[in-house]
């Protein structure tokens, strides 16, 4: 009669002879993690030279009266006030225009609509747009948001040449246009991680698809939102070609500012349809349109670090709010 086969335990050592053979040594995966370590700390390397080089040239030239003082002695000299005003009033806007856009285009695509052949194809128009050059946002932004939609309203409100010609608004519009695909794609991976049975206990307890998605699909995707708005910024900040053709100026002494007089007192406020400065541009103009870029390279030194810090604050608010948001879902 044939014996029954031992059964070994996971704690019980096993004969000798039942010893499995030791694993070859796997050449190929070596190789490739090795390859894959160079290139990631070359990188590293490179990020933080470009990084070093940057504050090195720039530390000399920042103070108070660089960031507040407009450009002067043929942009030699002076600082970049009005430059940091016109970037944080640009960015601002785009993200107030292109967050809500984006997050309920978002929410339409994800709850809203039946799957079908409309829906993919909107799908895909979002992901394509997300690699169409930015100079080509510019010239949509100039023909649609300058000549079509400003030049519109001029003639319907009969207030001349107001909107109908590059301003901020315009800059910022087109710059919501760029960054939108980059919300719609966080937005649209921040509710699919939304679990389909917390939607169904609501539905259970007698709530409607709206009360559903307000109170229980969009807290738990704001950090994903979040993470889409970051990136915007990261993106909507750094570029250049887009405000070519918006309104961005070479050298403008005045902030892009209106007062509203309330009587007593006047309220300031940003003029939408004022021309402005901008840190990108700025260093662009310095580095390829100075009369003598060896004489503004402190300047451009400075000016770029101080955009990298400008967009390194913006994104670190966005992530404290991430963070409050993930620590009150228990996330982390």
């Amino acid at each position: 009669m044939e014996e029954n086969p031992k059964i070994y335990s996971l704690n019980s050592r096993a004969p000798s002879g039942t010893l499995l053979k030791k694993s070859k040594f796997d050449l190929g995966g070596f190789l490739a993690l090795s390859v894959v370590r160079i290139l990631f700390f070359f990188l590293l390397f490179l990020l933080f030279f470009v990084l070093a080089k940057i504050i090195y040239g720039g530390l000399g030239v920042l103070s108070l009266d660089f960031l507040i003082s407009a450009p002067t002695n043929n942009m030699t000299e002076g600082g970049i006030g009005p430059a940091i005003f016109g970037t944080l009033a640009v960015t601002i806007i785009m993200i107030v225009i292109a967050v809500p856009v984006g997050v309920f285009s978002a929410i339409y695509l994800n709850e809203y609509a039946k799957p079908g052949v409309v829906t993919r194809i909107i799908r895909a128009s979002v992901n394509n747009l997300a690699g169409v050059p930015s100079i080509v946002f510019g010239l949509f932004g100039l023909g649609f948001f300058v000549l079509f939609v400003g030049k519109g309203i001029d003639e319907l409100l009969q207030t001349g040449l107001y909107l109908g010609q590059p301003a901020l608004l315009w800059a910022s519009a087109t710059l919501a246009v760029l960054v939108l695909p980059i919300v719609i794609v966080s937005t649209l991976e921040a509710l699919n991680s939304v679990p389909e049975s917390h939607r169904n206990a609501s539905y259970g307890l007698g709530a409607t698809q709206w009360q559903t998605i307000k109170n229980v699909v969009l807290p738990q995707a704001k950090p994903g939102i979040l993470t889409g708005m970051i990136l915007a910024i990261s993106r909507g900040a750094g570029e250049t070609a887009p405000i070519l053709f918006l309104g961005c100026a070479f050298f403008l002494p005045n902030l892009p500012v209106t007062y509203i007089d309330l009587g007593l007192f006047y309220i300031p406020m940003v003029n939408p349809a004022d021309q402005f400065m901008y840190l990108a541009y700025h260093i662009f103009i310095l580095s390829t349109q100075s009369a003598n870029p060896t004489l503004t390279q402190p300047i451009q030194y400075g000016t770029t670090f101080v955009l990298i810090a400008l967009t390194l604050l913006l994104n670190l608010t966005a992530i404290i709010f991430r963070y409050r948001f993930r620590k009150t879902l228990g996330k982390i």
